[in-house]
């Protein structure tokens, strides 16, 4: 199987719009980062405190994200470093270090742990999991390791639970549901991978009994969470095309569960709203995103591949607003802070859009490293991590 980054992406897709002649003085870099567009500001956000994770997870592709639970959050680097901080003032309550103190041989580091995916906080444990196939679960009050697990693939996606599980879907195409507290394998579902898919894969959610993720072949599935037996599959998008490029279908994004339906997004593919019971399309609508989508009120906010922010009407698919002035700036999907709807850029900006009409309010620069993941937040504070493991608590006014 072969596997295609993100940023790889878009440097090919640049590439063949090009072609292989030089660019003219007047046409734009396609890889080029574009300037900002000026803003009249309405308010000032407040950095509260900020410290650090380890290293981050510097340029790999990452979903590892910060949790917040009880005044504590949560946060992990890729290397192996995962701390608690106090989200009312960032004190450090305790940080561990996982990795192994074997070397590589040629510096006297410890060998990366290359954490992935999560964290996932549920059943009173902090999970994890590793590109080395490994799910662990700590001790929230101490980071000691509760217990370990190997899985077949890489777990790139926060793990989901419910239904007394812990479920992971992994880079090699498996679906493993684990018991919470000794992290024995309760089934195991294998599901076909295309042979080029986009290096990121759907988070699972269970809910209403049934474990809900999305494909690389661009489905979305419903497997029984009791026995790991298929409940029904719906097509969210459909390969089309002559190359393998324009034939990525993969639906990378969390399901979206709200009282009977499911919202779902593909690249290359669609905006979805299915029945959770039958899985019968309720509407379909033309987009092609990979990140998280968000829903407050009666909006869903997604970010597609252009960096383009949509708010769409989740009862029938219309675009409310489209934010179009952050293009091809590596935007973040987006979080709802109240009134607010942000999202962080690949040169460390944070900006706020009003939630009515998706103007650009207020911008924030942190950290030139860059944001890889949504903010996440708890009570008008939100929470981010940059590339480089730098983590900001910043109140909005």
């Amino acid at each position: 199987m072969k596997v295609l980054s993100k940023l790889s992406l878009v440097m090919l897709l640049g590439f063949g719009l090009t072609g292989c002649a030089l660019f003219e003085e007047d046409e734009p870099d396609p890889d080029e980062i574009p300037e900002l567009i000026e803003i009249q500001a309405q308010f000032e956000p407040d950095v509260n405190w900020q410290e650090q994770v380890g290293d981050g997870v510097d340029h790999h592709f990452s979903r590892l994200t910060p949790v917040i639970d009880k005044g504590v959050v949560y946060a992990a680097s890729r290397e192996g470093v995962v701390s608690a901080f106090s989200v009312d003032n960032g004190d450090e309550l305790w940080s561990v270090d996982l990795r192994s103190q074997e070397t590589d041989g040629w510096f006297e580091e410890p060998i990366s742990m290359r954490i992935s995916g999560g964290i996932t906080l549920a059943y009173d444990k902090l999970f994890l999991g590793t590109e080395h196939g490994q799910v662990m679960a700590l001790n929230p009050a101490s980071g000691e390791i509760m217990w370990q697990q190997k899985v077949k693939g890489e777990v790139i996606a926060p793990p989901g639970y419910g239904e007394g599980l812990v479920v992971v879907n992994t880079g090699a195409g498996y679906i493993v549901a684990l018991h919470p507290d000794s992290g024995e394998t309760r089934w195991e579902y294998e599901q076909e991978v295309p042979p080029l898919t986009l290096r990121g894969i759907s988070s699972p959610v269970v809910a209403n009994g049934g474990v809900i993720f999305g494909n690389a072949d661009g489905k979305l599935s419903v497997l029984i969470a009791e026995s790991g037996l298929e409940a029904w599959k719906q097509s969210v998008a459909t390969a089309v095309g002559a190359s393998e490029l324009e034939r990525l279908v993969d639906v990378d994004t969390r399901p979206v569960v709200s009282t009977d339906t499911i919202y779902s997004l593909a690249y290359n593919g669609n905006l979805i709203a299915v029945n959770l019971q039958s899985g019968q399309i309720k509407w379909k609508k033309e987009y092609s995103a990979y990140l998280d989508l968000a829903i407050s009120g009666v909006n869903l906010y997604l970010t597609d591949v252009s960096g383009h922010v949509y708010a769409v009407d989740s009862r029938n698919g219309a675009v409310v607003w489209k934010q179009t002035d952050l293009a091809r700036r590596g935007v973040t999907g987006a979080y709802v802070d109240g009134d607010y709807v942000i999202v962080g850029d690949t040169e460390g900006y944070l900006h706020w859009l009003d939630k009515e009409s998706g103007n650009i309010v207020s911008r924030m620069e942190l950290d030139s490293s860059g944001f890889y993941i949504s903010a996440i937040g708890k009570d008008k504070k939100i929470i981010v991590q940059t590339r480089d493991g730098e983590l900001s608590a910043i109140q909005t006014p």
